[in-house]
């Protein structure tokens, strides 16, 4: 029997200490063996107790300390970077995995070699019957959506099949692709990363695969929301839509783009009083700034397409 494959688990944390014991606790239980898989911290500069408190309490995960705050993406490729397996996992420092949940990924990956990552069960850590998301779908209007977003888990998602791409949440990846695509783009900060990842992951023909059996329970905004989650979504929204979807797409579907982008801002107008709403207007001019710099990308993103369109756009949600 050929040996498994070595999985490096990626815990971005930003003053997460509250969450760690039961993050850590969960992946220390883990049924795949223990000698394929390594636990990376990456400690994105905090001001709480994080990084002491890791290495007397769970000494056998590996702390990677940054000097000052980056960013989830910046600490998520450094991670990777430090990382020695040849499938990265990703998790969020809010979250408890079930037993099962790297050896489902892995499986995943090994049953559909076509995939270049695959997704986990998504489920509200204090309603644990509830789904945040079982996989990342995408509307023709550039807005990523979250497949069966607050529905009841009744097994109504079981199957493996293929998703737009997965919440950077809980996500494996092949190390191969990763570092074909350069992970995460760092001039996103954080929100919207993972998406960018899926868009480009497709355009070179790698899809991601839902797996049903990772099951994994998450505190929603635990360490973000609010209004710093509405600039920045704001903002990467226009970015990746500017960057990656392919010009035959924006031809179709551009009008579909830019009602959802008035849409989204007539409603921040019409709720301004409230910080968050305030947020996502500032990211959207920050995006329409920022356009100049994003199009130089966007010129190496479509340059590097190496797969049949026909193929992506099959994924996107039309209503």
């Amino acid at each position: 029997m050929s040996e498994k494959p070595l999985v490096s688990v990626i815990i971005p944390n930003y003053n997460g200490l509250r969450f760690l014991e039961t993050c850590l606790t969960a992946l220390a239980g883990q049924t795949y063996p223990r000698d394929r898989l390594e636990v990376i911290l990456v400690d994105d500069a905090s001001t709480d107790a994080s990084v002491p408190f890791v290495r007397d309490h769970f000494p056998w995960v590996d702390v990677v300390p940054l000097e000052q705050n980056s960013g989830l993406a910046v600490a998520c490729n450094r991670g990777v970077a430090h990382a020695r397996g040849e499938i990265i996992a990703l998790l969020n420092n809010d979250t408890e995995v079930e037993p099962q949940w790297v050896e489902a990924l892995v499986q995943a990956l090994e049953d559909h070699p076509w995939a270049g990552a695959a997704a986990s069960k998504m489920l509200l850590f204090d309603r644990r019957h509830i789904i945040h998301t079982t996989g990342d779908m995408m509307g023709v209007d550039g807005i990523p959506r979250n497949r069966g977003v607050w529905e009841e888990d009744r097994g109504q998602y079981d199957d493996q099949r293929e998703v737009f791409g997965g919440c950077g949440g809980a996500v494996a990846y092949r190390r191969e692709v990763w570092d074909a695509l350069g992970g995460f783009d760092e001039d996103l900060f954080m929100y919207l990363e993972d998406v960018d990842l899926a868009w480009r992951m497709q355009l070179q023909g790698w899809g991601t695969v839902f797996a049903p059996d990772a099951r994994v329970y998450h505190h929603l905004s635990a360490t973000g929301g609010g209004p710093l989650a509405s600039y920045y979504t704001g903002r990467n929204t226009i970015w990746v839509i500017a960057k990656d979807m392919p010009t035959p797409f924006l031809r179709r579907y551009g009008r579909h783009v830019v009602a959802a982008q008035l849409r989204i801002a007539w409603d921040a107008l019409k709720a301004w009083r409230g910080e968050a709403a305030r947020a996502r207007l500032r990211g959207q001019i920050a995006g329409i700034l920022g356009l100049p710099r994003i199009l130089r990308k966007r010129r190496e993103v479509q340059r590097s397409i190496r797969t049949d369109l026909r193929r992506v756009e099959r994924l996107l949600v039309k209503g």
